[in-house]
């Protein structure tokens, strides 16, 4: 893992622990759907009529997954939260000659300040460091070695949204919105156009794969410091 995460991981530990005793401390659980934004691919003509498209394709968002681990240190009515999130993102661009997946699993380590507006209700905004795991797209001519492709230069986003916490579980949502700057580059689909009765996508042109997000997460609250002393799960450590 990058150096600098674990740096951020241990610093934010050591302030976390730090403040359990003066401040109201929480850990917990989290996990839920995330909806991709963004995303756009130009197909490279051959100079050929009727070979191969040189049409912009914008990419339909998929329904992904996520999930992780959070801690909160509250100060009064603002709130300092950092979390550790697996996500696995898709989208789809609709060729002529058929679908192609792109698929994106990362690591973030989002660090968000917090307001309580009122009751269960607060609003949030923060940084979030990414490490990219894979990403990739798949070539329109079945193969088992779908192409690498690079979709940030700046391992960042900006995250910001609401939560509502109801007891020990709450619902949160979010927009993750990419940092990096496009980067375009060319990459071969391996089409063959005379399998296709229409122009096909062969070579095409990366115009823009930052994907932003939409985020909507259900949490767990697992132990509390407020009311570890009030109430303990029968046959259990954990307190709500």
């Amino acid at each position: 893992m990058n150096k600098l995460v674990i740096a951020l991981l241990i610093s934010l530990t050591s302030f976390s622990f730090s403040q359990m005793n003066a401040q109201q401390f929480q850990v917990g659980l989290k996990g839920g759907i995330n909806k991709t934004l963004g995303g756009q691919i130009t197909g490279i003509d051959s100079g050929l009529p009727s070979q191969y498209t040189s049409d912009t394709f914008e990419a339909e968002g998929e329904i992904g997954f996520h999930g992780g681990g959070w801690v909160q240190v509250n100060f009064g009515k603002f709130f300092v939260r950092p979390e550790m999130v697996y996500s696995k993102l898709e989208s789809r661009f609709d060729f002529p000659q058929g679908p192609t997946l792109f698929e994106v699993e990362e690591f973030s380590v989002p660090l968000l300040i917090g307001f309580n507006i009122y009751g269960p209700l607060d609003v949030y905004g923060g940084v979030a460091y990414k490490n990219i795991i894979s990403s990739t797209i798949e070539r329109i001519e079945p193969t088992d070695n779908p192409a690498e492709v690079t979709i940030q230069n700046t391992p960042a986003s900006a995250q910001f949204g609401v939560k509502a916490q109801f007891g020990f579980i709450g619902v949160d949502v979010r927009y993750d919105y990419n940092l990096s700057s496009a980067d375009p580059y060319v990459v071969d689909f391996q089409s063959d156009d005379a399998l296709f009765a229409e122009p096909t996508v062969n070579r095409a042109t990366l115009d823009d794969l930052r994907l932003d997000q939409l985020i909507v997460s259900l949490t767990l609250k697992l132990w509390d410091s407020e009311n570890k002393g009030k109430r303990r799960r029968k046959g259990g450590n954990c307190y709500f």
